[in-house]
């Protein structure tokens, strides 16, 4: 199948689909949690269970096409209520369409019922802690990237899932993203948390602490006021902004909202 799978933690499998976006599997004793279920060209479905026969549920972080698309391939769901209106958008004929292309682009074989197959809405996700058996998963509320954006926790691997609210290269410039300042503002609390290590959705490595770390410490007003304007197809009439972190690291802001 074209998925590709590493488990990088005992228990935790970063896996990447054909279209080239991360989800993550934590596979504790008694059941699992499958977070994000990415762009739904292929049956995510099966192949989670070739990883694992265990209950399973499953978290969408935000309602952008490439992590809940694939939520078709299952009865059920979860995701916070603010990013509702989002994946209604996102999961709609137009983005379909667009996404279809890309595949088609790509070479990959796309199931003839990708443009009609029904998504069922996710129900209300809030902020709990879940025993997988071994593993708890924190389930954080996290304002961001999206309003309804979610982080997971996991303690028992020192490790945090940060989604899109933080990649090496963070965009906020969606018509619903945050500000900077509010979102760095709701980021900076996660770094209170004892994580070591740090997965993100459109990256198929383990990050140490340090690299998002760096990222946050760097984002200072002047960095942030020192940033260059940047043309984002099809966000041409939006006054997007880069600011250039540490390592490499980019953040692609919309100016307007920045200080609100």
């Amino acid at each position: 199948m074209p998925f590709e799978s590493r488990e990088v933690l005992p228990g935790v499998h970063h896996i990447k689909d054909a279209m080239g976006v991360c989800m993550t599997l934590l596979v504790g004793e008694n059941s699992a949690l499958l977070v994000d279920a990415g762009y739904g060209t292929e049956d995510v479905h099966t192949f989670v269970r070739t990883l694992t026969q265990l209950p399973l549920s499953v978290i969408i972080t935000h309602g952008h096409h490439d992590h809940c698309l694939g939520a078709r391939w299952f009865e059920k769901t979860m995701m916070f209520a603010e990013d509702q209106q989002d994946f209604l958008t996102y999961t709609g004929l137009e983005t379909r369409r667009r996404v279809l292309g890309q595949a088609k682009a790509k070479g990959l074989d796309v199931p003839e019922d990708f443009l009609t197959a029904e998504i069922p809405m996710p129900l209300p996700l809030c902020e709990q802690t879940v025993d997988l058996g071994g593993m708890k998963v924190q389930v954080i509320h996290c304002p961001g990237h999206t309003p309804g954006s979610a982080v997971v926790y996991v303690p028992d691997r020192a490790l945090l899932l940060t989604a899109d609210d933080w990649n090496p290269c963070t965009w906020l410039f969606f018509p619903a993203a945050l500000g900077a300042n509010e979102y760095l503002a709701n980021v900076r609390k996660l770094q209170k948390l004892p994580y070591t290590h740090v997965l993100c959705s459109h990256q198929p490595v383990l990050f140490e602490r340090g690299m998002m770390d760096a990222f946050l410490d760097g984002m200072t007003d002047d960095v942030l006021r020192a940033a260059m304007p940047v043309d984002i197809t099809p966000y041409e009439a939006t006054d997007t902004r880069q600011a250039n972190l540490p390592h490499n690291q980019i953040f692609v802001f919309d100016w307007v909202k920045a200080w609100r």
